[in-house]
């Protein structure tokens, strides 16, 4: 074992482990040594040496092969194929490289575009020429991405290849470049942004082994996922391999006076997998609209899922679950779920009950469930190894458990001690898996969380708990976990998802992960994990909302307050309103750091968070809309203010401010001590929600931020459903500019089943001296299609 890995198991095992359970801590950590070292000599036999390596580059153009869609251009020493699929999205694969097979492909490969041709370019090149773009591939295998009119969005070097003599999985690189005002968004879910300044970012989904800030990197999601916005137009890369690796990022500059542009870079190093990629040109909507019918429609969680969720890791029993609830209750405070952690299993074993302090489990959840609150379960990976467990001997039985290279069981140290781990890369171990959820829906859970899935343990913070050397069925092709590891979080939440499916067939699952990787979206959503209580992690927190929705993830959300610490009552307060604006809206923290209930922090904290909640379930509805509309374009429900505009630089460097929906803009107080703040706005008039003040747009204005609220500005012409004082859904629509018309789209609760819902669509308009809201028609005329269905609230005039 090396000093880096005894540093981790130090940190992790007797930090992680809350007070009450510390005796238990050292012998954590021996197990943890023991794993650790058992780990390293896996590896040590398992994975060959890579030995001397030859580099290898395509080497000239000798020819070409016209296919529908594209073809294939050989070089001397490679080929690339090219497709252009219907709807626009760009593949490229080098050395006889699919599209699939690929986890985040959802379903087969979308068929190739007709229209798209491959004919020859000057200088010994070859083209693809289609509705949306052009892919331009030089005599020695450059390849650029070219909008319809010429311009170059994007710019791959020849890339370069290390091949063991020996054998084995090559090591590549891919150098990019793009325009020099271009910004890079995306890679996952990471603490620093949401946009990319220059470094290098690893993609190994990783726990950090402990609460996290803006400087960590990796965590728990990564995705080789590039959104590169610039003047000229928006791209999406992704650079379809599951295998570590690193990408290295360069912002260009442009030359003042008569001085040259330093275009922006792009480096990625992949240890192994194939060398292929999809591209997606157009505005962010469409690139979105597009990625998210390649990679899979975002599933929508269940309304109660979209209300204000509380968790808490040491609830210790049952009657203190009671007395949490009781407590929002008696306040009149809204509340739709609680979440029980690892403190309720039996030993920590999953898929288990502690019968002692909770005796009667479903009863629990009956009661809770008459209130209005769900109760939500985490799930774990790590299955106790215990001779007589009935998850254990099960998966032994089935043969689900991931093995070495020796062919045993692959073991780890995490909550519940010396763990096995289920294959989720093999389609029988999801279905077994899958039905093991049968005793958490029985104790009435409506809901789950993944944890720990990275997969994690003791033994390996900041790396990974198996052996690189461990074996996977990856779907029946055979590999090792060098490639399996970024893809385990996303096939254990396939496993539930489906498993929920199938026991529950006319409800739709709530499950969301803390890893997961491109196409997660299908199966839930996700969480930041433990970050960090402070200023920086409230900051971190948006940053990762906003990355993860540009990836293709749009429901997830913090740990409101941070997981672990002491936050000052005005901390937790300013984390709070920013969280009643993002979709996964929870608290959830240890109990070593103190109670998070609202109460708790002083009546002036309590009187601000029962606006704050209040708002969240005023804003269900919206919710609701912003969920189903993800499902159908792939838009997130949480946008940059460039969403609209990208063609904005000012807007393009706004981190501190985000779209919800198109509209409202929602600026949370993100430094101790601000009761002012500037917003630099989109085109166009917005009103402050609260106040009703004016502002017009683009500019920079300063607004209110008063400890009582975050600022919120509502875009004029908006129609926005919300829930009326009855319960009943309202539109509230927002005055548009006096000669011009505003529009909105409603999506009414269809319910947590699976019926379609109605999409409704109104428009505002001044009409002799007020407003008018009334269905938008479309080719209807002037008077619009009858009356409203819902009660109308007009603001702003």
């Amino acid at each position: 074992m090396n000093g880096r890995d005894l540093v981790r198991s130090v940190r992790a095992v007797p930090s992680a482990v809350p007070s009450a359970v510390a005796s238990a801590g050292s012998v954590q950590w021996l197990r943890a040594v023991r794993a650790s070292w058992r780990r390293r000599r896996a590896d040590a036999a398992g994975l060959a040496a890579r030995g001397p390596e030859r580099a290898r580059v395509p080497g000239a153009v000798v020819g070409a092969e016209p296919e529908p869609g594209g073809g294939v251009v050989r070089f001397a020493r490679s080929a690339l194929r090219i497709r252009v699929a219907v709807g626009g999205a760009v593949f490229w694969g080098w050395d006889g490289a699919e599209p699939g097979p690929s986890y985040a492909l959802a379903g087969v490969c979308p068929e190739a575009d007709p229209r798209a041709v491959l004919e020859p370019d000057k200088d010994g090149g070859w083209r693809v020429v289609s509705e949306r773009v052009t892919v331009v591939v030089s005599r020695h295998g450059a390849v650029e991405v070219c909008t319809p009119g010429g311009v170059t969005l994007r710019r791959d070097l020849p890339p370069r290849w290390w091949e063991p003599e020996g054998g084995g999985a090559a090591r590549w690189v891919q150098r990019s470049e793009v325009a020099a005002d271009a910004r890079f968004f995306g890679l996952g879910g990471r603490a620093s942004g949401p946009r990319l300044r220059g470094g290098t970012y690893r993609l190994w989904n990783t726990d950090p082994g402990g609460s996290f800030g803006p400087g960590d990197d990796p965590l728990s999601i990564t995705m080789p996922v590039q959104l590169v916005v610039a003047d000229a137009g928006t791209h999406l890369v992704f650079h379809d391999s599951t295998w570590d690796g690193v990408v290295s990022l360069r912002e260009g500059g442009e030359g003042a006076g008569s001085g040259h542009d330093r275009a922006g870079t792009s480096e990625l190093r992949m240890d192994g997998g194939p060398l292929r990629c999809w591209v997606v040109v157009g505005t962010p909507a469409r690139v979105l609209q597009v990625w998210t019918q390649l990679t899979g429609a975002p599933c929508v969680p269940p309304s109660w899922a979209l209300g204000y969720q509380h968790a808490r890791w040491g609830f210790g029993h049952a009657q203190e679950v009671r007395r949490v609830v009781a407590g929002y209750k008696e306040r009149g405070l809204p509340l739709e779920a609680v979440h029980l952690d690892i403190d309720h299993l039996a030993a920590h074993e999953v898929f288990t009950v502690d019968k002692e302090r909770f005796p009667a489990l479903p009863f629990l959840a009956e009661e809770l469930r008459d209130q209005g609150v769900r109760l939500v379960s985490i799930v774990d990976p790590a299955v106790k190894a215990r001779p007589g467990g009935a998850v254990y001997e099960g998966g032994r039985a089935l043969d689900a458990f991931v093995r070495d290279a020796g062919g045993e069981p692959a073991r780890g140290v995490v909550w519940a001690g010396e763990s096995v781990y289920p294959d989720f890369t093999a389609e029988r171990v999801r279905a077994w898996w899958g039905g093991l959820y049968e005793e958490r829906l029985a104790q009435g859970f409506a809901g789950f969380w993944h944890d720990m899935n990275e997969p994690v343990s003791f033994a390996a913070f900041g790396e990974t708990t198996l052996p690189r050397s461990s074996r996977h069925a990856l779907e029946g092709r055979g590999g090792d976990h060098q490639e399996a590891h970024n893809v385990y979080g996303l096939c254990m939440a396939r496993a539930g998802y489906e498993g929920l499916l199938g026991l529950r067939p006319r409800e739709r699952p709530f499950v969301f992960s803390r890893s997961g990787w491109v196409g997660m979206q299908r199966y839930g959503g996700t969480w930041s994990g433990d970050v960090v209580s402070g200023w920086p992690g409230l900051r971190a927190s948006l940053s990762l909302v906003l990355g993860l929705g540009l990836c293709g993830v749009p429901y997830s959300g913090p740990d409101v307050g941070g997981f672990d610490g002491h936050p000052s009552p005005e901390l937790y307060l300013r984390w709070l309103q920013l969280g009643s604006y993002l979709p996964l809206f929870r608290t959830h923290s240890a109990l070593r750091a103190g109670r998070r209930e609202p109460w708790t922090f002083g009546d002036e904290v309590l009187g601000h968070a029962r606006v704050a909640l209040e708002e969240r379930h005023r804003l269900v509805p919206y919710f609701v809309t912003l969920a189903h509309l993800a499902q159908r374009s792939g838009a997130p429900y949480v946008r940059p203010l460039w969403w609209g505009a990208p063609e904005d630089r000012a807007l393009r460097d706004v981190e501190d401010a985000f779209l919800l929906g198109d509209a409202l803009l929602v600026a949370p107080v993100t430094e101790p001590g601000a009761r002012h703040r500037r917003v630099r706005l989109p085109r166009g008039r917005w009103y402050d929600t609260a106040t009703g003040a004016v502002f017009e747009g683009p500019g920079l204005v300063t607004v209110e931020a008063p400890l009582s609220r975050v600022p919120v500005l509502a875009r004029a012409g908006a129609v926005i459903p919300v829930r009326g004082e009855d319960g009943g859904l309202v539109l509230e629509a927002w005055a548009p500019v006096r000669g011009a018309t505003g529009s909105g789209v409603v999506v009414a609760d269809p319910g947590d089943g699976w019926e379609e819902p109605a999409i409704e669509r109104f428009r505002t308009r001044w009409s002799g001296g007020r407003v008018v809201v009334e269905p938008d028609a479309g080719d209807v005329g002037e008077e619009g299609a009858g009356p409203v269905a819902y009660p109308v609230r007009v603001r702003g005039v």
